[in-house]
């Protein structure tokens, strides 16, 4: 359940992020008409996200896909950890760029290309989510952690676009990114496991009777899921121990005349 509900707080985070920068960006340019492609991106990035996840899912019944989809997702996470602790700095530039670059078309070109910026953010956010919470199909409470994901995603997401100033995105990715990075561990032990058992990989037998006693019943696989919510709350109390600015700094004198100006 806990990985359901980071995995879906941290990739519906970053996907209502975008949709709170596109939406926000339109406005204060003058755009507002183009909102309407932004909503009409959503709303089909989420029928392809489900139907994506229902393909993947009505994989699970391929004994063969499920080493490889494991070691699929395993770099899908590293890559979206990397590329997010490189760029996540200027991440409400470069989609702001990108926004513009497709707002500035003559006629009809803006609004397909808006929809369709937005369309590809999102979907790529959905498809990585129920790739992810493909290889979480046999925990227990799964729904329930990636609903509670979703709901606490919304949340963060609303802070950051009422009190941005308040919200340490740079911690929040960090510890969501040592978790995942724990997570990965999981997945390519997995992966390798189930790979070796059809008979993928070289020394095979080998592979899979070591990586047998690495399973989540384990003790080695224990100490894992412990280490899923220790490094994360570690990495935070030690930012707080050593950071020369607070983790959550109070609001500054200009506070409101931010907010107003986000407002508009």
């Amino acid at each position: 359940m806990l990985q359901a509900l980071v995995i879906t707080l941290r990739e519906g985070f970053e996907a209502f992020l975008i949709v709170a920068i596109s939406l926000s960006y339109l406005r204060r340019s003058g755009r507002a008409a183009l909102t309407s492609a932004v909503h009409w991106g959503i709303g089909v990035a989420a029928v392809v996200s489900a139907l994506g996840g229902y393909i993947l899912f009505n994989s699970l019944n391929q004994e063969w896909l499920d080493g490889p989809l494991a070691l699929v997702a395993a770099v899908s996470v590293t890559w979206m950890v990397v590329h997010m602790w490189r760029t996540g700095r200027r991440m409400k530039g470069d989609i702001e760029g990108r926004l513009k670059a497709s707002a500035v078309r003559p006629g009809a070109a803006a609004y397909t290309g808006v929809f369709l910026f937005t369309l590809l953010m999102i979907s790529r956010e959905g498809m990585e989510t129920a790739l992810l919470l493909m290889q979480l199909h046999e925990t227990t409470y799964l729904v329930l952690g990636a609903a509670l994901g979703s709901v606490a995603a919304a949340g963060v997401a609303w802070l950051w676009s009422r009190f941005g100033h308040r919200v340490n995105l740079a911690l929040f990715f960090q510890a969501t990114a040592i978790f995942l990075f724990v997570f990965v561990v999981q997945l390519v032990i997995k992966g390798a496991h189930e790979m070796s058992e059809q008979q993928y990989l070289p020394y095979s037998e080998i592979i899979h009777s070591s990586t047998e006693s690495w399973g989540p019943d384990s003790t080695f696989g224990h100490v894992l899921t412990y280490l899923l919510v220790i490094l994360p709350v570690a990495w935070i109390a030690f930012k707080s121990a050593v950071s020369k600015s607070p983790i959550f700094p109070p609001p500054s004198p200009s506070a409101p005349v931010a907010r107003g100006s986000a407002a508009r």
